[in-house]
């Protein structure tokens, strides 16, 4: 049986108290959070991706940042002063299989992690593959599989840059916070490729701060959280201060009680647009309590 490695308890920094979207705030306000049930603003999902960095290279090798892939399914959210640890368990010489827990053994998420480019099937592959029809959806109604983004986005992120209403912070001002510190992140001459690179976790910061919605005809207002997030390297690592294009495309609609669902699948290229960098497949979950026309028998009781 292999060995599973067990991290230290670490407390993430919730860094989206701030965040707004279509001049709301979002469910990462203590306030919005209380009025859905939620004790209070969760930390953003992909803050515990860093927590599984340093053992993934340790196996993997700097390939980790080149071709590697972590498929994560979110289970239980984290509020600022909660300590997570995470478990890496090596299943073969190109995968292994990551969970993290609070201090309480309460599970925060589970994930595939794979070294490409044959990944074999990832745990989202998975769980996009079982999904039921959508079937009538409210405020995802004028949504369809298929869709893709009308214009590419060009998105870059430097050391000191703003990343806008959706991350009120900087790359910067998240090092000084982040988990698992690696001087990649931000020393051109420690890194393997002459280059700092962007830490996995932000990865989708640079995906989503142009908004990431890409024109989609969500009903608003309407609040929305990450229930699954898979970061695919392709011809990686993702650099800091080099701009990006992407496409963006809707893969899958589905729902459960409380949530419904779009799949989108973003594509990093090269600025011109002609070398495929990385994949984010991020699965939007839109509450429904949260938009104020959702028919009332039509939410849990």
């Amino acid at each position: 049986m292999a060995e599973v490695i067990e991290g230290p308890l670490r407390k993430p920094a919730q860094m989206l108290a701030d965040q707004s979207y279509d001049g709301h705030s979002s469910i990462h306000d203590d306030s919005e959070a209380e009025k859905l049930g939620i004790k209070a603003g969760p930390i953003e999902g992909p803050t515990h991706f860093s927590q599984f960095s340093p053992y993934l290279v340790d196996m993997f090798g700097k390939d980790w940042f080149e071709r590697g892939c972590f498929s994560a399914h979110f289970q239980n959210m984290v509020v600022e002063g909660e300590a997570v640890r995470v478990f890496v368990e090596q299943t073969s010489d190109i995968s292994a299989h990551c969970r993290a827990e609070k201090e309480d053994g309460t599970p925060v998420l589970e994930a595939s992690a794979t070294l490409g480019p044959d990944h074999g099937e990832t745990l989202l592959e998975a769980r996009k593959a079982k999904l039921r029809p959508a079937g009538d959806l409210v405020i995802l109604e004028d949504m369809s599989v298929g869709m893709t983004s009308k214009e590419d986005e060009l998105v870059i992120m430097k050391p000191d840059q703003n990343m806008g209403n959706l991350y009120p912070f900087s790359l910067n001002e998240k090092l000084e916070k982040i988990t698992e510190p690696m001087d990649w992140y931000h020393d051109a001459s420690a890194s393997p490729w002459g280059k700092a690179i962007i830490p996995t976790e932000m990865v989708s910061v640079l995906g989503n701060y142009t908004g990431g919605q890409a024109g989609w005809p969500v009903k608003r207002p309407s609040i929305g959280l990450f229930a699954d997030l898979e970061i695919r390297m392709v011809d990686g690592p993702l650099f800091v201060g080099e701009t990006y294009r992407l496409k963006r495309e809707i893969v899958a609609l589905s729902q459960s009680r409380r949530v419904e669902n779009y799949w989108v699948l973003t594509s990093f290229f090269n600025e011109a647009g002609d070398t495929l960098k990385a994949q984010m497949l991020l699965n939007h979950g839109v509450m429904k309590a949260s938009y104020p026309d959702y028919p009332k028998e039509l939410l849990p009781s």
